[in-house]
């Protein structure tokens, strides 16, 4: 069993002659290193790793992280779980406009009552070339460097897990394959699990493993 494991997953949208079934018995076990979830637009890439992630709930099957079944919690306890072992990057960074990037990274911690790693963080800004950006505001910065505070966010709290939906859609070619590169290096010196949904192929090359989605079903792994 991988650090994820997935068994007979299956998430529907709608009803009766509208019902979409966006995952349809998907199971695989998602060992760590550093992964990509590529497919054409509706095979249920997104929805496959808010699945993973407990940001929805299937419809039928489990996910397990590191042993630990998402299905015993109830919605506070999972999110104390998620919030403690998984981190997420989204296309569009949420960052926070009125908390500067130190206080972006750092806020998953506050939010948990944890303190800092200060020596942790310093060494996470440094690998992703933002050390000296940590007084900024968002709006002052680029979006490649937004979103590599997003991704500093993300690893503030020491995650087993990082889950990263389109994480290079708002960016140019270059910007986009240095995420990549910085998602792959992180995942490499921390020793966790990435998975990386993109429709671009060029950044799933970049990927120890490809899994490839279409019409909700697991297509074929590389």
């Amino acid at each position: 069993m991988g650090t994820i494991h997935t068994e007979n997953l299956v998430k529907t949208f709608g009803r009766g002659q509208n019902e979409i079934r966006a995952i349809d018995g998907i199971s695989l076990d998602i060992n760590r290193g550093f992964h990509a979830i590529v497919g054409p637009s509706g095979s249920g890439k997104s929805t496959f790793l808010q699945l993973i992630g407990g940001l929805r709930t299937p419809d039928k099957g489990k996910v397990q992280i590191n042993g630990t079944d998402l299905s015993i919690f109830d919605d506070e306890s999972l999110s104390i779980f998620r919030r403690r072992n998984v981190g997420l990057i989204f296309r569009q960074y949420n960052l926070i406009p009125v908390l500067n990037v130190y206080e972006n990274i750092i806020l998953p911690l506050e939010l948990d009552g944890r303190v800092a790693d200060r020596e942790y963080i310093k060494q996470i800004t440094r690998l992703l070339g933002i050390e000296d950006k940590l007084t900024m505001f968002p709006k002052d910065l680029s979006s490649g460097e937004r979103q590599k505070v997003s991704i500093g966010r993300s690893l503030s709290t020491k995650p087993m897990v990082i889950l990263a939906d389109e994480p290079t859609g708002n960016l140019d070619t270059r910007a986009g394959l240095e995420v990549a590169g910085l998602l792959k290096m992180t995942c490499k010196e921390f020793n966790q699990t990435v998975i990386m949904v993109t429709h671009d192929r060029e950044l799933a090359e970049a990927a120890d493993r490809v899994i490839y989605l279409r019409d909700g079903k697991l297509e074929k792994i590389n």
